[in-house]
């Protein structure tokens, strides 16, 4: 299987190197862009598999970025991770829930698990958005049955919205309880 090639636009190297280290490179072929203008570049260029884009960028910021992807029909499909050490800045600009707009956000510093999980949701979103695309709810016939079928489709995303930040959540606090009995043990 050929690598999936996932972008990563930051301008720290110590993120940049994370990503890749925490990848395994048979899977994922990381490149990389130091700043907005030249990730916007890569992106036409390159054409990722994926994006991860860091909000707080020199020279174009993360969220010019966003915007001018989501201009593009064509680039607002690429599955997106937007990263940030500072969530309110992000959600000053974006209003959550981000999967409306069919974006995970991913607080730095980050885990493998965490990535790895965010990879799979920006994966899943892709793929609902390209499905909304390809089928707009005004196209979907409007019986009763189909109603339901939507009305239910729509109470399951709901849901596994819920258990997926739950998950998180709790993988966060499993986390701090590990490193906490390796302080006392130590």
């Amino acid at each position: 299987m050929a690598a999936h090639k996932i972008l990563v636009i930051d301008d720290s190297r110590v993120i940049r190197n994370m990503v890749r280290d925490m990848l395994p490179p048979a899977n994922f072929e990381v490149v990389e862009a130091a700043d907005g203008i030249k990730g916007l570049e890569m992106i036409q260029q390159q054409h990722p598999w994926m994006i991860m884009l860091d909000f707080l960028l020199p020279r174009m910021s993360g969220f010019e970025v966003y915007e001018a992807l989501q201009q593009n029909p064509e680039l607002s499909l690429i599955p997106l991770i937007l990263m940030s050490g500072r969530k309110e800045e992000v959600t000053s600009k974006i209003a959550e829930p981000f999967e409306d707009k069919y974006l995970v956000f991913i607080e730095k510093p980050f885990e493998q698990k965490e990535l790895i999980t965010a990879i799979k949701r920006a994966k899943v979103l892709a793929d609902k958005r390209k499905v909304s695309v390809i089928t707009p709810k005004s196209d979907i016939p409007n019986t009763e049955k189909d109603s339901n079928l939507v009305k239910r489709i729509e109470e399951l995303e709901a849901k596994q919205k819920h258990l997926e930040q739950q998950l998180v959540t709790q993988q966060k606090q499993f986390q701090q309880l590990v490193d906490f009995i390796k302080k006392k043990l130590k």
